[in-house]
């Protein structure tokens, strides 16, 4: 199945791209989702931690399950108060 892969600052920058297209294979979770975008997209194995996520708009936990055909968006941490 296929997940479009949205990237925000650093990660759209070492990408070359705002959005990948990303094929998972099916049971995949969120939290192992981020390890197949950097297998799809080298330059991204140098962020190693997984980044906060949300799929279609909503925030998702990494043990969420990827249904396929979403839109998942790899948010920048963020900071401030």
């Amino acid at each position: 199945m296929k997940v479009r892969g949205v990237l925000f600052a650093r990660r759209m920058e070492l990408a070359g791209a705002d959005s990948l297209e990303v094929e998972v294979p099916e049971g995949t979770r969120m939290g192992d989702l981020w390890c197949l975008v950097q297998g799809s997209c080298p330059p991204l194995a140098t962020i190693a931690s997984p980044p906060l996520m949300a799929r279609d708009l909503e925030y998702v936990r990494e043990d969420s399950p990827v249904m396929g055909g979403e839109e998942i968006a790899f948010l920048p941490p963020v900071s401030g108060g």
